[in-house]
């Protein structure tokens, strides 16, 4: 399929953390955007947010996600989807909780856009690293070409009893395959292409609305405990870690999904690059020296990173602009001061 540069673009979930860098993302670019979210309550805030963009900004309701042809209508006269709607938090007991709407939400977006959408012409799908990474023990560099199989099995064998990540992330990996089976059964029949884009840990500040830190989605309120609240010890803060991605950055990464031709079919990780707990909080006291120092003898030179990705396919495709840890750190914390959390 030929590039996309102009339109209107449909993103699903479009309150959420990363769906409202998404929705900026393209609004600035000259996209017109129309957002789904499920209750009128919720997008009473991104009108207002986006108000600046007249009607070239329109927010839907879609209820519930799950339901057969619950895009149906949204995905008409639209140009390109950019998929975020996912269940992302470590509170599940049961696994389905996660499973299910990542699943049905992910192929019920494909089904409406085969069934209804005439004019779309690319499918971006928000999986993450979570449906990448295996867990290890042993340093490894992770590329688009591996699959997290181990979560999938734990959580069958296991079910409730499964670990709280691995509920998780067997609801990302089983649902961006879905993506790919629905996509290769169809594909002689739809106008569109599809390209996944997978994330590591996003961090950076808010444009959604959360009203204190406590409710503040599931990375973004842990880096508010470690980085601001100083919760965990020194041992975790050198030895946690993985890899990041400013939240604007990734949203970049979606409008260039979008827009750039060589992404069709495409898995891609957006990653900025590895790092530890201590990381942050080094970058974070040395800004504002009123916060936790952490664990000072921390040396980044001699950290081992477990879990790296391979940046090469972005880097050839999308090429991403990414923020440092710095950028990204003192931005999160000017956000944190404007909102009173400091």
């Amino acid at each position: 399929m030929p590039a996309i540069t102009s339109g209107k673009v449909l993103v699903t979930g479009a309150n959420g953390y990363i769906a409202v860098w998404v929705v900026k993302a393209f609004l600035d670019q000259g996209f017109s955007v129309r957002g789904t979210v499920r209750s009128e309550s919720k997008a009473t805030h991104l009108r207002s947010l986006f108000k600046s963009f007249g009607d070239k900004f329109e927010v839907v309701i879609v209820e519930d996600i799950t339901k057969e042809g619950a895009f149906d209508e949204a995905v008409k006269d639209i140009d390109a989807i950019a998929h975020t709607a996912s269940p992302f938090h470590f509170k599940a007991e049961d696994p389905d909780e996660l499973i299910i709407p990542a699943v049905h939400g992910t192929t019920g977006i494909l089904a409406s856009a085969l069934k209804r959408g005439s004019s779309v012409k690319r499918v971006v799908v928000t999986s993450s690293c979570a449906s990448v990474l295996t867990p290890t023990t042993e340093p490894r560099v992770f590329s688009e070409e591996d699959w997290n199989e181990a979560s999938i099995a734990e959580v069958k064998e296991k079910g409730r009893a499964a670990s709280s990540p691995a509920k998780y992330r067997a609801s990302k990996t089983l649902a961006e395959r879905a993506a790919w089976d629905f996509w290769n059964k169809h594909k002689s029949e739809v106008r569109w292409d599809l390209v996944v884009v997978n994330p590591p840990f996003v961090f950076g500040p808010f444009l959604h609305e959360v009203d204190k830190p406590e409710n503040l989605n599931e990375s973004a309120r842990d880096w508010y405990d470690t980085v601001v609240k100083g919760t965990k010890d020194n041992d975790a803060l050198v030895t946690i870690g993985s890899s990041y991605v400013d939240v604007r950055d990734l949203a970049q990464g979606h409008l260039l999904a979008v827009t750039k031709q060589e992404a069709s079919g495409e898995r891609i990780i957006v990653s900025a690059g590895p790092w530890k707990w201590q990381d942050f909080v080094n970058t974070a006291h040395r800004l504002r020296p009123s916060l936790p120092a952490g664990n000072t003898s921390y040396d980044p030179a001699t950290t081992v990173h477990l879990i790296r990705y391979s940046p090469d396919k972005e880097r050839k495709l999308l090429g991403v602009k990414f923020r440092t840890i710095e950028e990204t750190t003192k931005d999160t914390l000017d956000d944190f001061e404007a909102r009173g959390w400091l």
